[in-house]
């Protein structure tokens, strides 16, 4: 007889505990946590979610950057339901393949528009932008193989990008704290700095100037390393987890120009930026460049199921397919039909509601310019947004920017007086960042535009209690 209590009747502490004892987190130091206590989120509609306790949270990080479409859409659990009750699963190994899979390869080719020379009809699928990142170096250095430049194997990324947590995505990523752990990053991956202009600007410097010096990194490490030795260079067309970094716009056609120069490909890391996020299907259109591969995943099912995948360029597709043979990669549940049918209902919604064309017009528009109001705080250094993602940066005096020590956690004070007040904004050392879901309406922009302000008015509170201001 099973005697365990159902989860539903669980105290919060009860919860805790059994958290603590059994389920390690990722990004998560446990010995804390213990201390803590995780919050126990139960339930979540439209923009918000409540936690055990019945406290209502405004998610202004969408999840973890993808619940595009918000909360309670019963399309999408329905699109499960539906596929589970007729093919639950199938591997799309050994010639088989099933049919929500080969619908959402159809439509992805249709909805990733074609730039310059570059067009994208085929779709590698996983179950995450890691394992779709990891995808990205295989798919890389097979091509180069195959063309007969077998040394052609160095990956080149940014610091402080993100591109997963697997061996090959966290080395990829520049993340100081990953790499101290695992011995990272692997062999033949490295790495330039950021386009971050508030940090490294110099004195006279105007920000499309930046951007071209930043881009020139690119240029240096590739003559640096020798550009027959060069196969890649991957980035997030604006970094999300290393803090919303916004490029100046002279940095990405200078990026392109370099990597026709020397014949790399280019990987673009949409996991966060697809799908209407920036007011566009894929960001790449945004920016004008002309990726070979594009990384995807979080929004594409707006995290109601994990998917992920890799858009294949035309000439990287090409080579592949014609040219070799059997690719002995993939993953069980790469195409998984559950997975595909979500996406489908998930893109339906986002085309019938118009979801990028919100983000890229007027509703984008009143976002920017709402946000962008949080520049007059005494707190904020810069408050910048693009699309619906956007991030400001904390600093002890805004007219000489000084910036606030590491000890200060002047993001997680920050953070908790935004838990403790309604609100999930994200804390990146000490830059705060959001990127809420696309559904939202001119009256939650409002609210959510209050409590950040009340949330940095209070963090500015305790500092001066502190003496740290």
């Amino acid at each position: 007889m099973n005697t365990m209590t159902p989860p539903s009747q669980l105290s919060t502490q009860e919860i805790q505990a059994l958290d603590s004892a059994h389920f390690i987190h990722p990004f998560t130091d446990h010995g804390d946590l213990a201390t803590r206590g995780a919050r126990v989120i139960t339930r979540s509609e439209g923009v918000y979610v409540w936690d055990s306790e019945g406290v209502k949270l405004f998610d202004a990080m969408s999840g973890l950057w993808c619940v595009n479409v918000g909360y309670g859409r019963k399309e999408l659990a329905e699109a499960a339901y539906q596929q589970m009750m007729t093919l639950p699963f199938y591997n799309s190994f050994f010639q088989t393949t099933n049919v929500p899979a080969v619908k959402l390869a159809t439509k992805l080719a249709a909805l990733a528009p074609k730039v310059g020379d570059r067009s994208f009809q085929h779709v590698f699928f996983s179950s995450s932008g890691s394992e779709s990142n990891d995808s990205n170096v295989r798919m890389v250095r097979r091509y180069w193989d195959l063309l007969g430049q077998p040394d052609r194997k160095v990956i080149i990324g940014r610091l402080n990008a993100y591109h997963g947590s697997t061996m090959a995505g966290a080395s990829l990523g520049g993340m100081s704290a990953m790499h101290a752990q695992g011995d990272l990053p692997i062999p033949n991956i490295t790495h330039i700095g950021q386009p971050y202009y508030f940090d490294d600007g110099l004195a006279g410097e105007s920000a499309d100037e930046f951007g071209l010096r930043t881009a020139g990194w690119l240029e240096e490490k590739i003559l640096e390393l020798g550009a027959d030795k060069v196969a890649a260079f991957i980035a997030e067309p604006i970094q999300g987890a290393g803090g919303v970094i916004i490029p100046p716009a002279s940095y990405w056609p200078e990026i392109q120009r370099i990597v026709d120069k020397y014949g790399i490909l280019l990987i673009s890391d949409e996991v966060i930026c697809a799908f209407g996020r920036l007011g566009h299907w894929f960001a790449y259109e945004k920016f004008g460049y002309k990726p070979d591969l594009v990384t995807f995943a979080k929004a594409v099912t707006s995290g109601y199921i994990p998917l992920g995948g890799v858009m294949v360029g035309n000439r990287v597709a090409k080579v592949l397919i014609e040219q070799g043979g059997e690719f002995n990669h993939g993953y069980t549940y790469s195409g998984h039909p559950v997975a595909c049918a979500v996406a489908l209902a998930n893109i339906e919604i986002m085309e019938t509601e118009q979801l990028p064309q919100r983000v890229c017009g007027e509703m984008g528009d009143y976002f920017g310019k709402r946000y962008a109001e949080l520049n007059d705080h005494p707190l904020v250094g810069v408050a910048e947004s693009c699309g619906f993602v956007a991030g400001l940066v904390l600093v002890k005096n805004k007219h000489t920017k000084e910036r606030f020590v590491e000890d200060d956690a002047v993001g997680m004070i920050c953070r908790g007086h935004c838990f403790s007040n309604g609100l999930i904004m994200r804390a990146v050392g000490d830059r705060m960042i959001i990127a809420p879901p696309l559904t939202l309406t001119h009256a939650e922009i409002d609210e959510l535009m209050r409590l950040i302000r009340l949330c940095l008015d209070l963090t500015q509170q305790e500092l001066h209690q502190k003496g740290l201001i």
